[in-house]
């Protein structure tokens, strides 16, 4: 299963809390489409979505994502210019 850094549960977290008002908020990772993954703040996970928390962060996985992503960790971080990268590796 997904797994974050704390470096990107952090990040995660600060941007769901900042644009979305539910208790269920998370972030909804989904794709890849053309190699690459969307992903936006929700206000709650579809059905089949797996969910990934972990501190105060709570990630969706659509399930495509979800099986592309499944030996992988997310880092994340905040750029000089105020914009996020997000870096995947393989787990341990």
């Amino acid at each position: 299963m997904l797994t974050l850094t704390e470096n990107a549960s952090n990040i995660v977290s600060t941007i769901v809390d900042k644009q979305v008002e539910s208790d269920d908020r998370g972030l909804r990772i989904s794709g890849p489409t053309d190699g690459a993954f969307a992903i936006s703040a929700v206000q709650g996970a579809e059905p089949g979505d797996t969910v990934v928390e972990s501190g105060d962060a709570t990630v969706y996985l659509e399930p495509s994502a979800s099986e592309v992503l499944d030996d992988k960790v997310l880092d994340a971080q905040v750029t000089a210019e105020g914009d996020v990268q997000f870096q995947l590796a393989q787990q341990g």
